[in-house]
């Protein structure tokens, strides 16, 4: 059993609430818009692991609040990643456990090895250009999604030919990976890499159907970070 403090309690955070209690946990502590003054170095003392599925804005203080109290950390958090090294750094410094991922679904991230494999094979078909896609739900902020940048990069980091990515309608140079962003009703996440030449096109697909196997992947993730220390993230964890 854990002792679990949630920092951000909105679908997300009443998803794995749920998911944790079922499974005989205690969460400890929930924070969400209308009791951000509750969370203090000593309220979080009271956890083994906070999960924090907060807002951009405040993601990076969550972390540093977290770690300064000795709490290891594992955050879902997206569009805050300008921060990400500080971070990272900041973990080293106080010696802590610092796990994030820009998606928990166990599906995502097998998508993110075969994402992988395909963009090396691509690596020596330049006939093939690549674009992304991502749908998700009118009340997601920020765009694109952390998925998506996670697509990309990994893209990136085997094609010399690109100097970066970005969202389709922003007047992309002809060496960026174009990524399309799409909010639609309650969408809870697809994404599709598609590799198109003259002739045909090759596309792989993730498309999550609830939110649950996001929530299983941060529980199991809480419980994984307790009693470790460092900087991880999902590769650790399920050894891709």
């Amino acid at each position: 059993m854990a002792k679990i403090a949630l920092l951000g309690y909105g679908k997300m955070g009443k998803t794995i609430a749920k998911l944790a209690e079922a499974a005989g946990d205690e969460v400890v502590l929930r924070i969400g818009a209308d009791n951000a003054e509750e969370l203090t170095p000593e309220a979080l003392m009271a956890a083994d692991v906070a999960i924090d599925f907060s807002l951009p804005a405040a993601a990076f203080g969550n972390i540093s609040l977290c770690l300064d109290a000795g709490v290891a950390v594992v955050s879902g958090t997206t569009g805050w990643l300008s921060r990400f090294e500080e971070a990272v750094a900041h973990c080293r410094e106080q010696g802590g456990a610092f796990f994030y991922a820009s998606n928990f679904s166990v599906g995502v991230n097998l998508f993110f090895a075969l994402n992988r494999h395909l963009a090396r094979l691509m690596a020596e078909w330049p006939a093939y250009q690549p674009e992304l896609t991502e749908i998700h739900h009118t009340q997601k902020l920020d765009a694109p999604s952390g998925t998506a940048i996670s697509l990309a990069e990994d893209i990136l980091a085997h094609h010399a030919r690109f100097e970066g990515w970005g969202l389709t309608g922003d007047g992309l140079s002809p060496n960026q990976l174009p990524i399309t962003a799409e909010r639609e009703g309650d969408v809870k996440g697809t994404h599709e890499v598609r590799w198109a030449s003259d002739v045909d096109a090759i596309s792989i697909r993730h498309e999550a159907h609830t939110r649950e196997g996001f929530a299983r992947g941060a529980l199991q993730a809480a419980h994984w970070l307790i009693g470790k220390k460092g900087v991880f993230g999902m590769s650790d964890m399920l050894g891709l």
